[in-house]
């Protein structure tokens, strides 16, 4: 796993993990697999999935890097306190799957909560070899 800054300002966490590397066939797949980690996770709560590969293909200007063969989110949250109104800028959490010809690309935005970051390092880290 490895920390790159997006678009010159987004620290998102990302790694590639061959399809040879883990049992997963597809993004459902892993993104079952992620649900069933956010649902026993003591604060986290599952929201819900976004199809971001169709959602854009079916957009008269969409445009999907041809490498791309699925795309889609889950979404989370882990906010266990509220401390002022603007903390929802920065809420829920979504971890991205992309599949590729021959890999998944699992990435998600650094969170401002180290205990999110540190779980949702170790479900994506776990993908491989699973």
């Amino acid at each position: 796993m490895k920390q790159i800054t997006v678009m010159e300002k987004y620290p998102v966490f990302t790694v590639e993990v061959k399809k040879e590397e883990t049992s997963y066939k597809n993004v459902d797949e892993i993104l079952n697999y992620l649900k069933s980690q956010i649902e026993t996770h003591p604060v986290a709560t599952y929201i819900g999935e976004f199809d971001h590969y169709t959602h854009t293909k079916n957009l008269e200007e969409g445009e999907i890097a041809k490498e791309i063969k699925d795309a889609k989110n889950i979404i989370c949250c882990f906010g266990k306190k509220l401390p002022k109104a603007e903390v929802l800028a920065v809420r829920p959490r979504s971890i991205g799957v992309a599949e590729m010809a021959d890999s998944f690309v699992v990435s998600f935005l650094e969170a401002p909560n180290p205990d999110a970051n540190t779980a949702m390092e170790k479900w994506v880290k776990a993908i491989a070899n699973a």
